[in-house]
């Protein structure tokens, strides 16, 4: 067994042969369809977190930057639902390929409310603006390949990995991934990332409803 923590990028494409693609509709949807309108108090929230993270991106940890910035904006788009929450830092593992895969991801979004049933979005690995370790991209697409592994390939995955101020999305299709270029949370682009985590919300929900059969 091998914890997410132990993969890179490099790794993951020679052992379980995958593709990294420049663009794949799945992440240009994300990217033109998180046109949501945001109100006042969502553009004064945002101001305000992305104030605190300008004056304290070079002295914040990982545990720091999640509770000061990517906790809150999660918490703010109102990802516990009755039917999907997000869950931190639980145990989940599966086979890949022969290969068995475990850790406990930062973050995943998940179907079910008080326990984690089937997930559909992982958040891996908040790193410092400086001196970061390991290799977060290929931390966070290895526990989006047992989500993938547990949702039996009927959906893509998605994922997000942050490095101090910049954001990175990623989706996983089958054998196929893109990572999207940054985006900085410290400029205006603070308002995208916030509208591909609503729309995120919005598709995983929808996902869920479909399978329970709820309209």
């Amino acid at each position: 067994m091998s914890n997410f923590r132990n993969w890179s990028l490099t790794k993951l494409n020679k052992r379980f042969k995958l593709n990294r693609l420049r663009t794949m509709l799945e992440m240009e949807q994300w990217e033109n369809e998180a046109v949501f309108e945001l109100s006042d108090y969502d553009i004064y929230f945002l101001k305000n977190v992305q104030d605190l993270l300008a004056d304290n991106i070079f002295a914040w940890n990982e545990e720091e930057l999640a509770q000061n910035v990517i906790g809150p904006l999660f918490s703010w788009a109102r990802f516990s639902t009755k039917y999907s929450n997000i869950f931190n830092e639980r145990p989940f593992s599966g086979v890949v390929d022969g290969e068995e895969l475990s850790g406990e991801p930062d973050a995943v979004v998940a179907s079910g409310h008080d326990e984690p049933e089937k997930p559909y979005f992982c958040f891996n690995e908040y790193k410092k603006e400086i001196d970061a370790s390991g290799d977060p991209a290929g931390q966070c697409l290895s526990a989006m390949l047992v989500a993938q592994e547990i949702n039996e390939y009927k959906y893509p995955v998605f994922g997000i990995y942050v490095v101090g101020q910049n954001w990175y999305f990623i989706v996983l299709k089958g054998k196929d991934y893109v990572i999207s270029p940054s985006f900085s949370a410290v400029s205006d682009e603070i308002y995208h990332i916030y509208k591909r985590i609503l729309w995120l919300k919005q598709t995983i929900l929808g996902w869920i409803k479909a399978e329970l059969l709820i309209d």
